[in-house]
């Protein structure tokens, strides 16, 4: 018979997870114990075990900056109630494990050396998996390629990855920009639990003085303004601006997505801050001969609906990979389409049938298939008073999309939009847009947002995505401008799944800012770590021809 206590606790991890359905166990914790790493190190961790189960599951290993009870014990008991047995363990400087917390830069050989020590240990179930949301995510992909090019028969032999990716670099750094709300953010958090703080309280608290901080200049006061001293590791980010400096390609474990020959599960969500990414690996992964299941829906990074599909679909997987049970899925992949509200079963991602299709931008604000007549479209930016971002994918709740009407009639914002369309259209894929681009300044950022508009004048966010030009990170990749000064700028964004009703109207947005979800440019060029010069930047986007400002979107025909 549970206890009190354990049936208010398993109260609080139902309503964590959604309102799911959870298991007939009742977990038993073993606390702290001590797991060696090669260079004599102590990482804690705690045991979760299910009481009277049969030991046919697998042993599942999670390892988190985040602290392992509480609230974000959850993640392991809702495994436990289901019959798998949970070793949850804190990383390297948190949370009472030895050693110093360095972001990502360890978690690969304090993975291994973890993985390893579970397969010895007496309470081990002779099979092992792993699990993860976010940076535990990306702990588990910096050991799995490099242990099963290694040391198969120590690896992982499943994988579940939710809202993740295996280089953080890449998210930090956008396409040159720096993801200011989330890099500060995140690190005040981390910052905060180190000094005592309430673990993920951290994140969740409003804080005026950390939104201060996003308005300083140079980038690298940002910390000391948002909690009193410097952060050792955003000193660092801030400092390494290009994503080829060697203090974040050993942190990238992109290359070795390919050798994670493992089952492998992902949940993804279209307004998380990963899903560029962790599409991106997911397609790796099926180039190599080893497709993943993977499901996609309506959700941010910390979206309450998206813990009940995982944790069913999850514990579905492991299931069907270590018991042969058979799971009532029809497909691969599991994608919901926004604006139509359902649900599709695909063989893979994008779905067969998906084409690029280029709408060219009009001077003027129009769209169309057809190659533009020459013109030119002009805005002004200004880094002192920075076009302000709406919504988009953020650490923040609640990052449903937005009405972008009152947005779109800013003066440093220009939108463009189709006639109204006759017949629906369906987009599943990566849209790029390739904006012809002349700007008085040394450095300039160009951020691309569809919309999806209706009928009532609502200019819906649909997704987007930024590239920065002229700084420090880009210098090697920037695109030559021509005789005229124009530039043609190639600006990827962030996937989706969506249907454009009859009667609506595909929108773009382009402008050259969203502060501080991206830190503002100051326009010079100069290092972001000293940068506080600032100067406004005249910009002309170019129109006209075969070449001229336009997006591809990628069509599905069903």
């Amino acid at each position: 018979m549970p206890t009190l206590r354990q049936r208010i606790t398993r109260a609080m991890d139902r309503r964590a997870h959604g309102g799911a359905r959870l298991g007939p166990y009742e977990v038993q914790v073993t606390k702290d114990l001590r797991v060696p790493m090669d260079d004599g190190v102590e990482l804690l961790a705690d045991l979760y075990q299910p009481v009277g189960a049969d030991g046919s599951l697998p042993t599942i290993v999670i390892r988190s900056p985040y602290g392992r009870r509480g609230p974000i014990g959850s993640m392991a008991r809702v495994l436990v109630y289901e019959g798998f047995t949970v070793l949850f363990q804190t990383c390297r400087g948190t949370h009472g494990s030895g050693g110093v917390f360095h972001p990502q830069v360890d978690e690969q050989r304090d993975g291994i050396a973890t993985y390893r020590w579970v397969r010895r240990q007496p309470w081990f179930t002779g099979r092992l998996a792993t699990s993860g949301v976010s940076y535990m995510g990306y702990a588990e992909w910096a050991a799995a390629g490099r242990m099963l090019r290694e040391d198969p028969e120590d690896a992982p032999e499943a994988l579940v990855f939710q809202v993740t990716m295996p280089d953080f670099g890449a998210v930090t750094w956008d396409h040159g920009a720096l993801a200011l709300r989330n890099a500060l953010g995140w690190s005040r958090g981390i910052d905060g639990m180190e000094r005592g703080g309430l673990a993920m309280l951290s994140f969740v608290l409003p804080d005026r003085r950390l939104e201060k901080a996003f308005d300083v200049l140079p980038l690298s006061l940002g910390d000391t303004a948002a909690t009193g001293h410097p952060i050792r590791w955003y000193q660092e980010w801030i400092r390494h601006e290009s994503l080829a400096d060697e203090y974040w390609t050993q942190q990238s474990h992109t290359a070795s997505v390919p050798e994670v020959a493992s089952p492998v599960f992902m949940i993804a969500g279209w307004h998380d801050i990963f899903t560029p990414w962790q599409l991106r690996s997911y397609r790796q992964l099926v180039d190599a001969g080893n497709p993943p299941r993977l499901t996609i829906g309506p959700w941010g990074h910390r979206s309450p609906d998206m813990s009940a599909v995982a944790l069913r679909e999850g514990v579905a997987f492991l299931r069907e990979t270590f018991l042969g049970d058979e799971w009532d899925r029809t497909a691969p992949v599991r994608a919901y389409e926004t604006g139509a509200g359902r649900w599709f079963d695909l063989a893979e991602w994008p779905p067969p049938g998906s084409a690029p299709q280029d709408w060219f931008l009009v001077a003027g604000g129009g769209m169309a298939t057809d190659v533009a007549p020459t013109g030119l479209t002009s805005y002004t930016y200004d880094p002192d008073d920075p076009t302000p971002a709406l919504g988009g994918p953020s650490l923040l709740p609640d990052t449903e999309p937005v009405d972008n009407a009152d947005h779109e009639k800013r003066t440093d914002v220009v939108a463009f939009r189709t006639d109204p369309l006759a017949e629906p259209l369906d987009v599943a894929g990566e849209p790029v847009a390739t904006v012809r681009i002349r700007s008085s300044a040394q450095s300039f950022d160009v951020f691309v947002r569809i919309t999806d508009v209706h009928p009532d004048g609502r200019s819906m966010t649909v997704c987007d995505g930024i590239r920065r030009i002229g700084s420090v990170g880009t210098a090697e990749t920037d695109p030559v401008p021509d005789a005229d000064g124009f530039r043609e700028v190639a600006v990827s964004l962030w996937p989706t799944f969506h249907r454009f009703a009859a009667g609506h109207r595909v929108g773009v947005q382009i402008s050259s800012g969203a502060h501080p979800r991206y830190a503002r440019n100051p326009g010079t060029g100069e290092p972001a770590f000293d940068a506080v010069r600032t100067v406004v930047a005249h910009q002309e986007l170019a129109h006209g021809g075969a070449a001229g400002t336009r997006i591809s979107l990628p069509v599905w025909s069903r």
